[in-house]
């Protein structure tokens, strides 16, 4: 999974990241700090792991993981080109969901880009600058198109549909809250629009006001709300804080701030949630490992996760839930026990299942 953190200058996409990464992406009090795509890699948190690991005394544990990008700051007129223009633009494309931060604290220290703080027009900002990008590729899209179709009828109501929808562009809607039919989706789908990928919204919350009453975050998750987008209220000066901690000390930490898990915790849940996914748990003496797969994956297409060959010569799929694998105590008990399943290549995958798959190529 690859995730993309946006926002306009500083309003802590950096910082954020920094904590959430480890990756010591620079920031700094400035716009553009950032100018190449900062990548760091995190483990996704699966206690399950730990547990399957100890009982199979596996080698090595090899956790899922998410990709996050801290992409440079976006201002008013990316898209023809101001700030860092259309390299910021490219960055968004790479990434599956676009975790867009957006300054929901007060600091007369940090400058704020527009000069004062006003969250959803910030918003508003960097939405219009990814209307205006979409709007551009269907531009050249049409024009390349309506010499094709001279030729080719059938190509007649692709380019109907590229017209209405910069229609609806004109009119502030952008690509995943238009309706299509499923044929018309497929090919919006490969047009890989800026405005069609999945948003988290992160309301970067001052330490101070944590659990106090923001007027800033409630302006965003009215305005998150329109879209049906999800809003999570973070402090990127308390994950800083946090990610500076041993690991032994960060639960005592968060249960002093008064909050169950940290925001990083929040956001995986959250985009795993955004785009439909889950994992299962393989385990043996080499290694436990999570794989991520959609939600709804069947059996043999999630055996192609692990390896190739694993799907072409799919025999079975050998499962059992974490939970009553967890109360057997071992493979061998649940084997005794029944409780592992032979499901064939149909079978729908579930979360946090235990599987061995048997192949033959």
């Amino acid at each position: 999974m690859k995730l993309g953190i946006v926002g306009l200058p500083n309003v802590g996409k950096s910082t954020l990241f920094n904590a959430i990464t480890h990756a010591g992406a620079q920031s700094a009090n400035y716009p553009f700090c950032t100018i190449e795509p900062n990548m760091g890699v995190v483990d996704v948190p699966d206690e399950r792991l730990l547990t399957l690991a100890q009982m199979s005394h596996s080698e090595k544990i090899v956790p899922a993981t998410i990709s996050f990008f801290d992409i440079a700051g976006l201002v008013k007129g990316a898209s023809k080109g101001e700030g860092l223009g259309n390299q910021f633009l490219s960055h968004i494309r790479e990434v599956d969901a676009i975790v867009h931060v957006v300054r929901a604290f007060h600091d007369q220290n940090v400058v704020h880009v527009e000069g004062q703080i006003d969250p959803v027009r910030d918003m508003e900002t960097i939405e219009l600058e990814l209307i205006l990008a979409d709007m551009e590729i269907l531009e050249r899209r049409i024009t390349r198109l309506e010499r094709q179709a001279k030729g080719d009828k059938t190509l007649l109501p692709y380019l109907h549909l590229m017209e209405r929808m910069l229609g609806e562009f004109e009119n502030g809607i952008l690509a995943k809250n238009m309706v299509f039919e499923p044929d018309e989706r497929a090919f919006v789908t490969d047009l890989h629009l800026l405005t069609d990928k999945p948003v988290i919204y992160v309301a970067n919350v001052g330490m101070d006001d944590f659990h106090a009453e923001n007027p800033f975050l409630k302006a965003v998750e009215q305005k998150a709300a329109q879209e049906g987008a999800e809003v999570l209220a973070i402090s990127a000066q308390i994950e800083e804080e946090i990610s500076e901690l041993p690991l032994e000390e960060r639960k005592e930490f968060l249960l002093d701030l008064g909050v169950e898990e940290s925001g990083l915790d929040k956001l995986i849940k959250a985009s795993y949630s955004l785009l439909n996914l889950i994992s299962y748990l393989t385990t043996g003496p080499k290694e436990t490992h999570a794989w991520t797969i959609k939600k709804g994956t069947k059996a043999q297409k999630a055996a192609g996760k692990i390896h190739s060959d694993f799907e072409r010569g799919f025999i079975r799929a050998e499962v059992i839930a974490f939970d009553k694998l967890q109360q057997a105590g071992s493979m061998v008990k649940a084997k005794e026990l029944g409780l592992i399943r032979s499901e064939g290549k149909e079978y729908v995958i579930e979360d946090g299942e235990v599987v061995l798959f048997r192949f033959n190529v």
